[in-house]
């Protein structure tokens, strides 16, 4: 792969780029996403904690804010040293990179359900089990994007279909955004393959197909087969970020809801922190823990910045050549390594089995299901043409009538029930927690008033 092609930064569709004074077209792209509701609606979605009271605990809007101001960072330091070395186009700037893996950030959880993981794991729950009777007429390889439902591919299909110009071009980002943002290169049907390196893992839909095969082409992606393409080397800085941050902020909002305690988190972060009396004082204050662990955050995510930008370099021509194996972090200094992993496993024995956080994902199911069993319903009738049900007419009200593809009667009846049950799935998958809860209700006849 070659950096002149990576960073193309002509939009979806061929558009032309546009740059203004001050504001590059991968800045365009920092603020498409921004000023998006599907970015906006994040503010109500699950990090961790779905429904959290606490205004301390993260959300998924202020996690995707602070991965990409460690993305953008990652980004910048990265060009740097690119440009040292000569490996740059003259044209590009580092900052550029800044620019890129910052909007692939800041977009990288757009797709999510609401109740985060567990909302994905309750749609494919629904469709492998309840439901699964509406996929008997839809060709397998369609009925994998329900069935095996991925919040990383509705990401996709909301920046490249239904936000903003609908069926035609999304958001019509830059290739080179739309590259950083595919964590894993790769269409749903493949997902299940014995070769696949992530299974149950991809980044796009059969749905969007079209979109991703001209993003891997305008950016000249290395194909390793039919199936699968290398990842745009800018995607392994996304991912880095990203880890980088939930590593640190689970253990913060552990804290915060008193689930982990300081004295485990201190010894866990001890490796990677600096030897100074400053960091000796702080540890030893008598402060809130929430505010040790908050004034830590910054020399941590330092020491995080510093051994990814040096994984990348030092793996530059691999990355290049689409022959890299695991995820920056497995390259990373040793120090570096053990702390995320480590972060990561008190998470999940402490932070992730809290009893409220589980009856709540109980609950989640429930809900996911019962939207389901109306949404889906109201979205075959649509598909058929069939008027007849009052209230799966006001469903489709709900959902939109003119939001389904347009010319719908003219496909063949296959594709007309999936696509009406993937915009189903879309006005589901955008929905807030509190929105899909409310609605659960309204559905299930135990009407609320909204106000």
């Amino acid at each position: 792969m070659k950096w002149e092609t990576l960073l193309n930064k002509q939009r979806l569709g061929g558009r032309p780029a546009k740059d203004e004074t001050g504001r590059t077209a991968f800045l365009r792209d920092h603020d498409k996403i921004i000023f998006s509701g599907a970015f906006r609606r994040l503010a109500r979605k699950t990090q961790v904690h779905p429904l959290a009271t606490n205004d301390h605990v993260h959300n998924r809007l202020t996690h995707s804010l602070e991965v990409s101001c460690v993305g953008r960072t990652l980004g910048i330091r990265v060009g740097d040293g690119l440009q040292r070395k000569g490996l740059l186009p003259d044209d590009v700037a580092s900052t550029d990179l800044g620019d890129i893996v910052q909007s692939a950030c800041l977009a990288h959880d757009i797709g999510n359900p609401p109740f985060g993981h567990t909302g994905e794991r309750a749609i494919r729950a629904w469709f492998t089990g309840r439901g699964a009777h509406y996929l008997d007429n839809v060709p397998r390889e369609l009925a994998g994007d329900l069935a095996g439902f991925e919040g990383n591919a509705q990401g996709f299909r909301i920046l490249t279909k239904s936000e903003y110009h609908q069926y035609e071009g999304g958001m019509r980002l830059t290739y080179a955004t739309l590259a950083a943002f595919l964590k894993y290169p790769w269409l749903s049907h493949y997902s299940n393959d014995a070769q696949c390196p992530r299974p149950g893992k991809y980044s796009a839909f059969v749905a969007e197909s079209e979109a991703f095969a001209e993003v891997c082409r305008a950016t000249g992606m290395t194909a390793h087969d039919q199936h699968r393409h290398a990842r745009h080397p800018l995607a392994w800085l996304v991912e880095a970020a990203d880890d980088f941050c939930y590593a640190i902020i689970d253990l913060e909002d552990g804290l915060e809801m008193d689930l982990v305690h300081w004295e485990e988190v201190h010894a866990l972060l001890s490796p990677a922190l600096p030897e100074s009396g400053e960091v000796r004082n702080l540890v030893d204050s008598d402060m809130r823990v929430g505010r040790k662990a908050a004034l830590l955050r910054g020399k941590i995510i330092e020491r995080f910045i510093e051994a990814g930008v040096d994984a990348f370099l030092a793996n530059h021509d691999r990355l290049l050549s689409g022959d890299m194996d695991g995820d920056l972090i497995s390259h990373c200094a040793p120090d570096v390594r053990q702390v995320v992993e480590g972060a990561k496993e008190l998470a999940r024995n402490k932070v992730f089995e809290h009893p409220r956080k589980i009856e709540l994902e109980i609950g989640a199911f429930e809900i996911i299901g019962t939207l389901l069993d109306g949404l889906i319903e109201a979205a075959m009738s649509q598909a058929e043409g069939d008027d007849s049900n009052f209230r799966n007419q006001r469903i489709i009200d709900l959902i939109g009538r003119h939001s389904f593809p347009p010319a719908l009667q003219e496909l063949d009846r296959e594709e007309r029930l999936y696509q009406c049950m993937m915009r189903a799935v879309d006005f589901l998958a955008g929905m807030t927690d509190d929105y899909a809860t409310y609605l659960a209700k309204q559905f299930a006849g135990m009407a609320e008033t909204r106000y």
